[in-house]
């Protein structure tokens, strides 16, 4: 069946406020980037139930709608709908947000829509090299010689590329700031700084500012903040001339003098930090760092290294750490789907599952991440092993990256090392353990979640009440502090903050998997349901401590019969956070009614659930 971008278009537009409450919209490889004026007004339950959305996730006046490979026809639709690039900064978020997610919000606004260019350019420049290494073509014909300048121009004019994603977060003129920053990398400046000048008897330090982004980021932060004094102090008829000429007769020589260096030294400092710490760490750190990408990507934490990842490859040329590990991750999520498509008897899930895959192994994990491996934590573990493995094999070898970008089939040649052949060679390696062992592991670790039921059972599908498996307090699942569950991730539910240790079956179930760490149970009620009892924030890290699980895999239990106890008082001493979500994995499948929050005992009624068209 075709689908309708239009509809899902419109859906997204009306429950994320309307065109007036978007201040800024764009789009990644898979998910519309709205820059929200009033996060109260956003709708994330309906959004999550659109069709044609595949998760949301996001803070503060930051949302982010997964579409998946859909994105683009998506984006195009809601561009017919209404203008969301309107010039003002969206206000201020009512919400409190920690100082240090804005900083790295700020810093991967700045980033992350340099990575197209960056990425299209180093891909041609790594196939040139590729074909050349190969004979196929002359690296002193002129047919290689154009193709490989045009390719440098996007990272050697990379201070102009942030002058405008830096003017544009904020918000200040993008033309003064381009030229501004442009008149590092005039040759004519160039000349004049390799020749020697002094300013103010300061000796400006001859310094190269093509292929840097630091120094960039420090003149146009100067510049925002001359430009909003001149402009308050300027007579209104030569604002139009007055303004730029003082920023750049004082933005242009402060930077030459004191903010360029600056930048540069930053660069290099964050370069040099990352390689101590790979020095120290070595191959482990890859294989580690792969192993917890997906954690990591579902709670947008990965982020931080886009700032890291650009600036290494800017400044020395390539990157061992990041895009080695997200190779592994990327591949072993597409092996992991092609082996739930082989397991699965829900051909909607096998369809999903092939599509997602073939993504993945083009480096676009969304579709997998969010539609499926997330889905079934036996595939996710599937992902981590073949990760982990994947970046062992990378990490011993030490491979070498040359293009930001997200690793896939179809940018291998980002792996190509003109000074050692067999650096592409290990990166296909990888790529086989990556794919090999997470196929392998999760064909031995996959079960559906769905419920496969006879007609005799059917009925008992048709949903019923679940109640409440603590004493405490119920809040919405929104409110909890983790947003792999507060964004629905996982699926729909509600959480209780609990007065006391013990954990109760909400439904007479079938327990189908008490968790390695025993923080969790997941189960399969009578009524259809599919639960996971998630006690505790983070508490996958005390790997069993303070818990004690009262059943096992595969018993039958009845409501209200004790499944676990935990010792509450020292996972608050240990400073865990024992909030316990408990989710409804399925709820796609059901209608349901949720209970009031305030206070609840164990046993009232939390959900009442009805299966769709029953």
């Amino acid at each position: 069946m075709a689908k309708n971008y239009a509809d899902t278009a419109k859906a997204v537009l009306k429950h994320i406020g309307g065109e007036s409450n978007i201040s800024h919209l764009e789009h990644c490889s898979t998910r519309l980037r709205f820059t929200i004026a009033d996060s109260g007004k956003v709708d994330r339950d309906a959004l999550k139930s659109t069709p044609g959305v595949m998760g949301v996730v996001g803070s503060g006046n930051q949302c982010q709608v997964v579409i998946g490979n859909d994105v683009i026809e998506v984006y195009d639709e809601l561009l017919k709908l209404g203008s969301f690039e309107g010039g003002n900064a969206a206000p201020p978020s009512t919400e409190k947000k920690k100082f240090g997610a804005m900083v790295l919000d700020f810093i991967v606004g700045i980033f992350q829509p340099l990575v197209p260019a960056i990425a299209g350019a180093g891909i041609l420049k790594a196939l040139l090299s590729l074909l050349a290494l190969i004979g196929v073509m002359d690296a002193d014909g002129a047919w290689y010689r154009v193709l490989f300048q045009a390719a440098d121009s996007a990272l050697y004019f990379l201070p102009i590329l942030v002058a405008v994603t830096m003017s544009t977060k904020l918000n200040c003129n993008r033309l003064v700031a381009v030229a501004s920053v442009g008149a590092l990398i005039l040759p004519g400046m160039t000349s004049l700084i390799t020749e020697g000048v002094t300013l103010w008897g300061m000796q400006v330090e001859n310094i190269a500012y093509s292929y840097q982004v630091f120094p960039a980021i420090l003149s146009v932060a100067l510049l925002y903040f001359v430009e909003k004094f001149v402009t308050k102090i300027s007579p209104k008829p030569i604002r139009v001339f007055f303004v730029p000429l003082v920023c750049f007769a004082v933005v242009i020589p402060i930077t030459l003098l004191i903010l360029g260096p600056l930048g540069f030294t930053v660069g290099q400092w964050l370069t040099t930090v990352i390689l101590f710490l790979y020095e120290r760490l070595g191959w482990i750190a890859v294989a580690l760092l792969a192993a917890i990408l997906p954690f990591m990507i579902a709670t947008g934490m990965h982020k931080a290294f886009v700032p890291y990842a650009v600036s290494s490859i800017t400044e020395m040329g390539a990157e061992v750490l990041y895009m080695p590990a997200s190779l592994a991750h990327n591949i072993s999520e597409g092996g992991a789907c092609f082996a739930v498509a082989l397991r699965t008897k829900d051909t909607d899930v096998r369809s999903a599952a092939i599509s997602a895959g073939i993504s993945a192994i083009f480096g676009i994990t969304e579709p997998a991440l969010y539609g499926v491996t997330l889905q079934n934590k036996r595939a996710l573990a599937g992902v981590v092993i073949g990760s982990f493995f994947g970046g062992l094999t990378v990490g011993l070898a030490g491979l070498r990256a040359f293009v930001a970008m997200g690793p896939g089939l179809a940018g291998m040649a980002m792996f190509v090392d003109t000074e050692n052949s067999m650096n592409i060679v290990w990166a296909f390696v990888g790529f086989g353990v990556a794919i090999a062992v997470s196929f392998i592991a999760t064909m031995i670790l996959y079960r559906d979640n769905k419920i496969q039921t006879t007609d005799v059972t059917k009925h008992a599908g048709n949903g019923g009440p679940i109640s409440s498996p603590l004493e405490g307090m119920l809040i919405p699942l929104k409110d909890v502090k983790d947003e792999v569950f507060s964004a629905g991730v996982l699926g729909e539910g509600m959480a209780v903050i609990p007065e006391s240790g013990e954990l109760y079956a909400p439904a007479d179930a079938t327990i189908d998997t008490v968790f390695d760490s025993k923080h969790a149970i997941s189960m399969v009620c009578d009524n259809g349901a599919e639960l996971l009892l998630h006690v505790g924030l983070e508490t996958v890290k005390l790997n069993g401590k303070h818990f004690e699980p009262q059943v096992k895999n595969g018993d039958k239990v009845k409501a209200g019969q004790l499944i676990m106890k935990f010792d509450i008082e020292a996972l608050k001493e240990e400073g865990f956070d024992v909030v316990t979500p408990v989710i409804i994995t399925n709820a796609d499948n059901y209608d349901f009614k949720q209970s009031e929050t305030g206070s609840v005992k164990t046993g009232e009624t939390i959900f009442d659930l009805k299966r769709k068209g029953a």
